[in-house]
């Protein structure tokens, strides 16, 4: 029998209909239709309508009429139809999910492939260097690629949050821990690198009895919309590995940086509440779901591939977890709760630790957070007079809920006061054609021609006008003398010291903009910055020559790209050159030879790269094979050599010979010229040559080889 209450609350529902809720402005918000939850039920229960009618004792017209809210069922059917499909009482009149309890939610796990393969940890973790400060550096930019509304900033919130005791066992029931630890403990493999952390961090949970939970939120972005498996940003997220699923002025290009989010987790555990921009099945709010990353494991006899996932079972495939609408109960013992509701997600990291070893506490992964933030995306947090920032960051460190290091908002002008400066002034429109103050900022255009895609209807080049920035910086600056160069939402990319500066130049920083961080100053911003995008490396910290770019653009992109680079450093010189002060004509000529003062000489070079050691043989071709081995002064610029082989004979000239090949082996590539471009900062570089017979005045038995190193400047040597 039905209580009394409860059919008085279903007479009103279906006379009323569901109560009228509000949004977290006091906005009135329309309620969910009965039939459009009843749909999502279904689907989630792998029903169809006409099942549940035949389950019902009803026509298929009757169910049909329910879904589309042409009638609604008698108050008998509705109590029926939450015991067929495992709804609590009452859940069809206030919408809730019935995968609102643990007992629904379990780990999927995914099976060991049929053929025998086996992916021992995941290969985009691998792509670049881990630790927090590229943490910091690609999960931000994801949440700047999906900034919702333009005209408000995006909000960035990192806490790391230390539990123990019974907050730790509470969460771990909640994430249904007992279930994971057999798959952990045959996934610890110390003789692989995956499974080296993961024995860490069970042993570190062993013996501290605590697990450090790091959350990142984003507000005022697009949520993991779109469906389960089909294109969307859920599944790109959630499902998928090197797929961005991004559009306009991104960031990010190779759908790699969200694998920092599972590498910075000892146990390679992610859990994620999403507040959607765009509604799924009818919900918006916290929309929940984990992913597990391990390597290959065996149980017992049964195989696993290593990826999980902490969901409901979906009936349409086999083996497999769907996301499901948590209520605020389970949000909150997943350490979930949002702070408002804007649309956004939040990843909580299990097991946060440091993949660099550098910081082993609260307060020092604070500290790399913080940096992370301010040398990455320091731009994207300046405001001006008219314009909000693209960026607002802050970081917190709590222990079993009391607060360690307060939250601190990361403040670009303390951190880059004079390159916030320079990008404030250009934002405002105060810039200037000279620097004659300490608080100056010049603009200068920077020209770029982009290529025209291989694929191009017209093969017409396209010219583009970057932004330079310029300004004084004190005494105090450690790192003065500067280029910081960035695109689309104001992300430092490249960042390089300007040598050769002209002799008595005041210390600067300069700012270079360009692609759609050039605004409505830039022309042909999308060109350039489908351009320069593809001249990132997967790090995001360089325009170089990659793969994307020859691929995509027609020949001629590099050069391009090297014209570019070298035109900034010449604006930036230019514009710190000192200005020349004519002397007054009626100053008498004996006087003026007297006051010419003689600039000091030139500061010594820091030297140049030396052949360290060479060793080679002839094969059976006749062709000299040579390694070598060079010795490179330290700077923060890369070098630029032409190797020249050259036969050594008892008597007369040393004749140059061509290369048939060189290849790079260690700190160096080899260019489309046939040059050697020796990493930054690098002390010693290594290539291999083989020369040309065909070239060879004598025979390669006659006559000894001797390598040396030609530098090569704006493409002459």
């Amino acid at each position: 029998m039905l209580d009394a209450s409860l059919k008085r609350q279903i007479r009103m529902f279906s006379l009323e209909g569901p109560r009228m809720t509000q949004d977290d402005s006091g906005t009135p918000q329309e309620p969910e239709a009965l039939g459009l939850w009843l749909s999502r039920q279904l689907r989630r229960k792998g029903m169809s309508q006409s099942e549940l009618a035949a389950e019902l004792d009803v026509t298929r017209a009757a169910v049909s009429a329910w879904i589309t809210g042409r009638a609604v069922p008698r108050v008998e059917k509705i109590r029926a139809i939450e015991e067929l499909l495992g709804l609590a009482v009452g859940s069809s009149i206030t919408r809730d999910e019935t995968t609102d309890s643990s007992g629904s939610i379990a780990w999927h796990h995914r099976p060991a492939h049929a053929d025998g393969g086996r992916e021992l940890g995941n290969v985009a973790a691998f792509a670049f260097d881990s630790n927090l400060t590229v943490l910091a550096r690609e999960a931000t930019q994801n949440s700047l690629d999906e900034r919702h509304e333009p005209n408000r900033p995006v909000r960035v919130r990192y806490i790391l949050h230390e539990i123990t005791g019974e907050r730790l066992r509470r969460f771990q029931e909640a994430l249904h821990w007992d279930d994971l630890v057999p798959h952990f403990e045959a996934a610890a493999d110390k003789r692989q690198k995956v499974g080296r952390v993961l024995v860490n961090g069970l042993r570190e949970l062993r013996e501290r009895g605590s697990v450090l939970l790091l959350r990142i939120d984003d507000y005022n972005a697009s949520g993991l919309t779109g469906p389960e498996y089909d294109d969307g940003r859920f599944a790109a997220v959630v499902r998928r590995q090197l797929d961005s699923h991004k559009r306009g002025p991104a960031g990010g290009s190779y759908g790699l940086g969200k694998a920092m989010l599972w590498a910075t987790s000892q146990f390679g555990l992610v859990v994620i509440n999403s507040t959607l921009s765009d509604p799924h099945d009818g919900q918006r709010e916290r929309r929940l779901i984990g992913r597990l990353d391990l390597p290959w494991h065996e149980i017992g006899g049964v195989q696993y591939a290593g990826p999980a996932w902490l969901g409901v079972s979906d009936p349409s495939r086999e083996n497999a977890a769907r996301s499901w609408w948590a209520g605020e109960r389970s949000v909150e013992e997943f350490y979930l709760t949002r702070g408002s509701g804007d649309p956004g997600t939040s990843f909580l990291i299990v097991g946060a630790h440091d993949p660099s070893g550098e910081a082993i506490d609260l307060e020092g992964m604070h500290r790399a957070l913080i940096h992370g933030l301010a040398s990455g995306f320091w731009a994207s947090m300046v405001a001006g007079l008219d314009s909000a920032p693209m960026l607002e960051a802050s970081v917190e460190a709590l222990r079993d809920g009391q607060v360690i290091v307060a939250e601190e908002r990361v403040d670009p002008h303390r951190y880059e006061p004079a390159r916030a400066r320079a990008v404030q002034a250009f934002l405002n429109g105060t810039t200037v054609q000279q620097l004659t103050a300490a608080d100056d900022v010049v603009a200068l255009p920077v020209p770029l021609t982009v290529p025209p895609l291989k694929d191009a209807e017209r093969p017409e080049a396209i010219a583009h006008e970057a932004v330079l920035l310029v300004t004084p910086t004190g005494d105090d600056d450690p790192k003065p003398n500067r280029l910081v160069c960035m695109r689309g939402t104001r992300m430092a990319v490249v960042d390089r010291i300007v040598s050769d500066v002209p002799l008595g130049s005041t210390r600067f920083q300069a700012v270079l903009l360009a692609g759609v961080a050039t605004g409505a100053a830039g022309t042909n911003p999308g060109a350039a910055e489908a351009f320069l995008r593809a001249a990132e490396p997967p790090e995001h910290n360089d325009w170089k020559q990659t793969e994307d770019l020859t691929s995509s653009y027609a020949r001629g992109a590099v050069t391009r790209l090297k014209e570019f680079r070298r035109a900034m450093l010449d604006r930036v010189r230019d514009a710190i050159r000192p200005t020349e002060r004519a002397v007054e004509q009626e100053t008498p000529t004996a006087l003026r030879e007297l006051l010419r003062l003689d600039p000091p000489p030139a500061p010594r070079s820091p030297g140049y790269p030396t052949v360290k050691s060479a060793t080679g043989s002839i094969d059976g071709d006749g062709a000299w094979h040579v390694r070598v081995e060079i010795k490179l002064p330290e700077r923060d610029d890369p070098w630029l050599l032409h190797p020249l082989l050259r036969f050594v004979t008892r008597s007369g000239p040393k004749p140059e010979i061509r290369w048939a090949r060189l290849d790079a082996e260690s700190h160096c590539e080899v260019t489309e010229e046939g040059n050697l471009l020796c990493r930054p900062g690098a002390r010693s570089a290594v290539f291999v040559g083989v020369s040309d017979v065909t070239d060879h005045p004598v025979s390669a038995r006659m006559a000894g080889v001797e390598v040396d190193l030609a530098r090569v400047k704006e493409g002459v040597r």
